[in-house]
């Protein structure tokens, strides 16, 4: 089973002056493509983004006010740490072939002599 780890960044807002560039759809894709090419340069890969609420505090009285926020969502496959076993533990164990077995084995004699059972003329300590 995969495991990843995940990095969400704010997208940013504002696009990249470069020269050819005209326009601002051409300078904000500049600015997308190079947080996901920064990010991919580390072995990020980029997932999708998404718009998430944010309640935040604003003004002098500080009022809660509902912003949204950009975020893009980047994943890269977890290193395993040392310490971790790579094969995952069963959660459950599957004790039927033995309980079968047991149930078709007779149980072992019991050779301990029983407890000497009270005699009548033994009286209990007060």
């Amino acid at each position: 089973m995969m495991h990843y780890e995940y990095l969400v960044v704010p997208a940013p807002r504002r696009g990249l002056k470069a020269k050819g560039l005209k326009g601002a759809e051409a300078r904000f894709a500049k600015a997308l493509s190079d947080v996901m090419n920064a990010h991919a340069a580390d072995g990020w890969e980029y997932q999708r983004t998404d718009t998430l609420p944010s309640d935040e505090r604003d003004g002098l009285m500080m009022n809660k006010v509902t912003v949204f926020q950009n975020m893009m969502v980047f994943r890269r496959t977890a290193q395993p740490a040392a310490d971790t076993p790579s094969e995952p533990m069963p959660l459950i164990e599957d004790l039927t072939d033995d309980a079968a077995v047991a149930e078709d084995t007779p149980a072992p004699a019991d050779d301990t002599p029983a407890a000497e059972a009270p005699t009548e003329d033994a009286k209990p300590a007060p």
